[in-house]
């Protein structure tokens, strides 16, 4: 595990150190170990977190002949049984790493090798005599990979920070990547917040040869009609591969955590790691009150023998402080509130293990979340007259607000309002803030409608449970869920699997009928049936809370100066690009309880205090970066 960085310079000699401080910026991600490798086209470097003890030596590492070189960031749990292949086809090793694993796979079969990988990983391959680079990212984008390109040179690196020590990186604020900020509370693949930067798409590589650059797709989201099948043999699978994935996640030579929350995802995870070693688990409660309750994960690690630490998140918790240095970690924001018990959890994780197990990913590939039935409900809402909903959206506004992060007022009031949209513009709706409306209000500049090209897929699929996961994970998993795990567990240096994740679980999951994963009121049905005789009973019952901080009450509360000191440096600064007069009245309408605006108000922090850490500037002309990447979007 260890972040990756690196740059071509066809037509210039590399500057001095430059490498060296994009390896540094990264330091959070490998502290252990840094290297470098510099030849008169390429710079690439590596910092390594020590998880397995296998004589790894420093990255990059080259092949036998010098002529092939790696830069690796990431865990390939096959890697063994790789290497048997190879070994029998006559390559021979002088470690035991994956990543020398994954340099001699690349040899053997050129980019199909990709293909062939089970892991996370984010992986630079330079090959001397041919003058080639060669990027891939994971089939479901665990780990993240920015490119940029500046004339015929390629720029890239695991984190904006990477790339940020190049000055000639400019670093103006991308109107596709906020048009989507403002709406999802994160920026999709293959935006990013900053201009001429892009994420490559997960499932894809990229090949940059003398200034030329081609992309392809190794492995897509399976999108499939499902497959008639018994319920028992589907458990009996699923119960398989869980056993599996879970087994191949353990692998470590350092202590191996896990994040329980109480439900049903982390609470499987344990019951498999259990069958393989004791473990550690860890989990977050707010105010004293435990995120899930606390009976559920005393029940848990009960049932399992645990070794269980909790950390209570709370106003005293030195919140402005860590919040700050999320301008640093996030290095592109995340809205999303659940980074801050996040942040604590890593810092928790941290005093005890350098791996943590989590169960990411079950919601999106089973069902799991309130919005799908959002979904379904308002189906059946839209068939009432417009004039109705619209009666009922203005009654429900009527309902005095409430500081509950999960309160039914807040839940009601979003959802009417989301029943007015289109299905498509109604599921992002309900995770996410700014209507189209609020982001005119707010912004000077108009944005370019990037939302609209992304739903393009899922409007045409209508409402079927299936597209909505299939955007889902094909854009919030990666870009909001897993970027957000990623950056605040390594800023602690702590590497976080999510074995739900295996690309093999994922395809099995596509071909369930709908009535496997939400059944009625009963969501992650498959799964909960499965673990209805393993896990307490309470567990499998209980119903869906999402891992957030109280941010409607903190924010009039413990978090209010913060707010307050970031809005009036942002209004100095960018005054001419946003409307602080929009951002004023919903400070107000918040403040004083007309409103829960909390979570705009939460995004809008994030993004000022980025912009203020890494000098962001509103363009000086209209952001047309959104013309090149569409093509990149359309072709995954």
């Amino acid at each position: 595990m260890c972040g990756i960085a690196g740059f071509t310079h066809l037509n210039s000699a590399p500057a001095p150190g430059r490498i060296q401080s994009a390896v540094r910026s990264l330091s959070h991600r490998g502290p252990d170990q840094q290297g470098v490798f510099e030849s008169a086209c390429v710079s690439l470097g590596a910092a390594r977190l020590k998880i397995l003890d296998l004589n790894a030596g420093d990255q990059p590492i080259t092949s036998p002949d010098g002529d092939l070189v790696i830069a690796f960031n990431g865990e390939i749990y096959n890697h063994e049984e790789l290497r048997r292949e190879l070994e029998a086809r006559g390559h021979r090793f002088r470690t035991h790493t994956d990543t020398e694993t994954v340099l001699a796979a690349f040899d053997e079969w050129d980019t199909d090798c990709f293909a062939k990988l089970r892991g996370m990983f984010a992986i630079a391959l330079w090959t001397e005599s041919s003058q080639r680079l060669v990027l891939a990212r994971d089939r479901l984008g665990i780990k993240p990979l920015y490119v940029s390109f500046r004339g015929d040179d390629l720029y890239f690196g695991s984190e904006l920070k990477a790339l940020f020590v190049h000055p000639e990186i400019d670093r103006y604020l991308s109107l596709p990547g906020l048009d989507c900020y403002l709406t999802l509370n994160y920026v999709p693949s293959p935006w990013t917040l900053v201009q001429d930067i892009e994420k490559l798409s997960p499932g894809n590589w990229l090949e940059w040869r003398a200034g030329k650059v081609r992309s392809e797709t190794y492995w897509r989201l399976p999108f499939e009609s499902a497959k008639q099948r018994d319920l028992d043999s589907a458990k009996e699978e699923l119960d398989a591969l869980l056993d599996q994935s879970v087994r191949e996640h353990l692998l470590s030579d350092v202590p191996v955590g896990l994040w329980l929350s109480g439900g049903v995802d982390s609470s499987t995870v344990l019951h498999y790691a259990s069958r393989v070693r004791p473990m550690r688990t860890f989990s977050i409660s707010f105010n004293g009150r435990s995120f899930d309750e606390a009976a559920y994960i005393g029940e848990v690690a009960a049932r399992y023998g645990t070794q269980h630490e909790q950390f209570d998140l709370n106003p005293d918790a030195e919140l402005p402080e860590a919040i700050a240095q999320f301008a640093d970690y996030f290095d592109e924001p995340n809205a999303d509130g659940g980074a801050l018990p996040v942040w604590f959890l890593s810092k928790l994780t941290k005093q005890h293990a350098t791996v943590a197990l989590s169960g990411e990913g079950a919601d999106e590939i089973f069902g799991g979340y309130l919005t799908y039935r959002a979904d379904a409900m308002a189906c059946a809402v839209r068939r009432l007259p417009r004039f109705t909903r619209r009666l009922a959206k203005s009654a429900a506004e009527l309902i005095p607000v409430s500081d509950d992060k999960i309160s039914f007022e807040y839940k009601l009031k979003r959802f009417l309002a989301g029943s007015l949209l289109s299905p498509a513009r109604a599921h992002v709706y309900w995770n996410g803030t700014f209507s189209d409306s609020e982001k005119r209000s707010l912004v000077a500049a108009e944005l370019p409608g990037t939302l609209d090209r992304m739903l393009a897929d899922l409007s045409r699929h209508g409402d079927h449970l299936a597209s909505y996961l299939w955007f889902d994970q094909k854009f919030f998993l990666p870009d909001d869920i897993l970027m957000k795990v990623d950056r605040m567990s390594m800023a602690h240096s702590i590497e976080v699997r999510p074995p739900f994740l295996d690309h093999r679980i994922v395809e099995f999951a596509a071909t369930l009928p709908a009535s496997f994963k939400i059944r009625g009121s009963r969501q992650k049905f498959i799964l909960k049936d499965l673990m209805r005789d393993k896990l307490p009973a309470a567990v499998t019952r209980r119903k869906k809370v999402g891992l957030d901080f109280p941010a409607h009450d903190w924010l009039r509360g413990p978090l209010r100066n913060l707010l307050f000191d970031t809005l009036a440096a942002a209004e100095s600064d960018y005054s001419g690009f946003f409307n602080f007069d929009t951002i004023g009245d919903c400070l107000q309408n918040h403040l004083s309880r007309r409103v829960n605006l909390g979570y705009h108000l939460w995004g809008l922090m994030i993004l000022f205090l980025w912009m203020k850490r890494w000098r962001i500037q509103t363009a000086a002309e209209p952001d047309r970066s959104w013309a090149a990447s569409e093509q990149i979007l359309t072709s995954i």
